[in-house]
């Protein structure tokens, strides 16, 4: 698919241990800024740009980020993916990811925010070592409408592929319709307006782990569902079903404390942009 609207490229490498670029590479409605080292374990956060504010109608992106042996990585966005009316044509976003042994990246981007009549397609195709480690959350929200509609966009679909030494290992695929599926419905949004999706794929996962993990996201249960599923390879993934971005984004912090603390000997970094 040509004519990107936006495109960037990121390799990283691991040097006396530190992570550094080692390509860098960006055009059109996508760019990337200087890497910020949050503490001293070498590992660099890169935080992504979209300059023009927001998606329109059509818009094409294209993300490939890599990683050599033993980079650790943490990517995530200066601020939350809007959006916007689609007439004509659906938004789409494409990333492809790259990581090679030992290597670890957090993907941690803001939510994604849907706004009236939007569409919204989304994949994200991750090849790794069996060895690397990958963690990866969204959160998708509904926008504000004129007539105070909970869900007014049109469609998001967000499909992720991950390979293990070139098998696929994982296939997770979202789409909600609101305008031909039941929202409030049994399988689907259950009276809540807000989704977050946590998937990580490490061998350092167990079902001891995910039981802690289990116990630590139901501490309070009043105002959210969620669960967690094993997979079939090494990892696991959340879901969480809310009626506020703040409510995900807490679970998420509280289960990413605990993964870097024990796999990594490490704290999460404070990302917050605003």
């Amino acid at each position: 698919m040509g004519d990107w609207t936006g495109e960037l490229r990121l390799e990283a490498e691991e040097r006396n241990g530190k992570t550094v670029a080692k390509k860098v590479y960006f055009q059109g409605a996508l760019k990337i800024m200087r890497p910020v080292y949050h503490d001293n374990s070498g590992q660099a956060c890169y935080y992504l740009l979209n300059p023009g504010g927001g998606y329109l109608d059509g818009d094409r992106y294209k993300i490939k980020i890599s990683l050599e042996e033993k980079a650790k990585l943490t990517l995530t966005t200066q601020s939350a993916t809007k959006v916007y009316k689609t007439p004509n044509s659906h938004v789409y976003q494409e990333t492809e990811i790259f990581l090679k042994e030992g290597s670890f990246l957090e993907y941690l981007p803001d939510p994604l925010i849907a706004y009236q009549q939007a569409r919204y397609k989304q994949k994200n195709t991750i090849h790794m070592d069996k060895n690397a480690t990958f963690l990866y959350t969204d959160i998708i929200t509904p926008g504000w409408s004129p007539k105070g509609e909970r869900f007014s966009y049109e469609s998001i679909q967000l499909l992720n592929e991950i390979y293990i030494d070139n098998e696929l290992a994982v296939y997770d695929h979202i789409k909600l319709s609101p305008s031909t599926q039941n929202m409030s419905g049994l399988g689907f949004m259950e009276g809540f307006t807000h989704l977050g999706s946590m998937i990580v794929v490490g061998e350092q996962s167990d079902s001891h782990f995910i039981d802690r993990l289990f116990h630590v996201m139901n501490e309070r249960t009043d105002s959210f569902k969620s669960g967690i599923s094993l997979l079939f390879v090494p990892g696991f993934i959340i879901r969480v079903l809310a009626n506020s971005t703040q409510v995900i984004e807490r679970i998420f912090t509280e289960c990413l404390h605990i993964i870097r603390q024990e796999w990594f000997n490490t704290h999460p970094s404070f990302l917050r942009k605003y």
